[in-house]
């Protein structure tokens, strides 16, 4: 356990520093300058770990900027910090307040620093992300084509679009580069389109937003993307198991492309057939379909990885 531990509560301009134990706070600007005071703050406390939460990257900076200069660092679920604060009896919220919270948090958590992404992991990450956002664009602008008639937007929608598309195909080309240039990354590529239908953007998607697919259970995997689903049960009621959290990119593509994998695969399939005999509502079996495809995935990652290691 961290005896001691520094809770940093980030925003866009600031960072709220607490230490645990202790009540020794201060506040530095979230950029360079910031960072540096931020570093020596920690230091002189001697402080063993630094924790923040994900705030959507305004803490991606100060996490990668401590973890290089030698000091571990933690990322944890906002929500889980504000409802322990809740259950600890703060209900206050401000930045010094949120500090502490996180500090406390970490301490009773027993949090263990968050290893930081390589540098090939975060480019494929930002370019995987980047590419959906274009796609996403080509997407609305189609739709606003389609919603018009007057010949000037109309020809403005075409340049806007093939501005998009030309982007869209150089960004592909980037994704693709530099999973065929990793020699892990091209076994898994290959290995996960053992499945008809799963494709180069899906694959992509995992490899950048679930780094530990191969790694950690299939127990973990599923919980970690948020396909596990929770008990709710009470005496001898049984009330229905919902899934919540994870990340919500994989899980997202996981729901779209696991029936149209299953048109293709028996196993799947036979699965979904079951499910629906058994009286199960259609979502029910998107989510079980999509669980089976990433615990599928998962042990066939592993293999992979294992047999990668063995040859080098």
């Amino acid at each position: 356990m961290n005896s001691i531990i520094c809770g940093v509560d980030v925003s866009k301009d600031w960072l709220d520093a607490h230490i645990r134990p202790g009540a020794a706070f201060a506040r530095f600007a979230n950029d360079a300058a910031g960072l540096g005071e931020l570093l020596v703050f920690c230091r002189s406390h001697r402080i063993e770990l630094a924790v923040m939460e994900a705030t959507g990257g305004y803490e991606r900076l100060a996490f990668l900027w401590l973890w290089e200069k030698g000091l571990p660092c933690g990322i944890v679920n906002p929500r889980s910090v504000r409802r322990f604060a809740e259950a600890m009896g703060t209900f206050e919220k401000t930045d010094r307040i949120d500090a502490a919270v996180i500090a406390h948090y970490a301490s009773i958590k027993q949090i263990v620093p968050t290893v930081p992404p390589s540098a090939a992991q975060q480019r494929l990450k930002a370019l995987v992300s980047r590419l959906s956002q274009v796609s996403g664009d080509i997407t609305v602008n189609k739709q606003r084509k389609s919603a018009t008639t007057d010949a000037e937007t109309l020809a403005s929608l075409s340049t806007v679009l093939a501005c998009l598309k030309r982007e869209e195909k150089r960004l592909a080309g980037e994704v693709a580069s530099l999973i065929d240039d990793d020699p892990l990354w091209a076994k898994l590529d290959k290995t996960f389109r053992f499945f008809k239908g799963l494709a180069d953007r899906t694959v992509a998607r995992l490899l950048a937003e679930v780094p530990e697919i191969g790694i950690v259970s299939n127990k973990a995997i599923a919980k970690l993307v948020g396909l596990s689903p929770f008990a709710n049960d009470s005496g001898k009621r049984e009330g229905p198991r919902n899934i919540r959290g994870g990340r919500a990119g994989p899980r997202g593509i996981l729901f779209i492309i696991a029936r149209h994998v299953a048109r293709y695969d028996p196993h799947l399939q036979a699965f979904a057939e079951r499910l629906q005999k058994a009286g199960k509502t259609k979502m029910v079996i998107r989510m079980a379909l999509a669980r089976k495809l990433l615990v599928i995935l998962n042990a066939k990652a592993r293999d992979a990885r294992i047999e990668f290691a063995n040859a080098t």
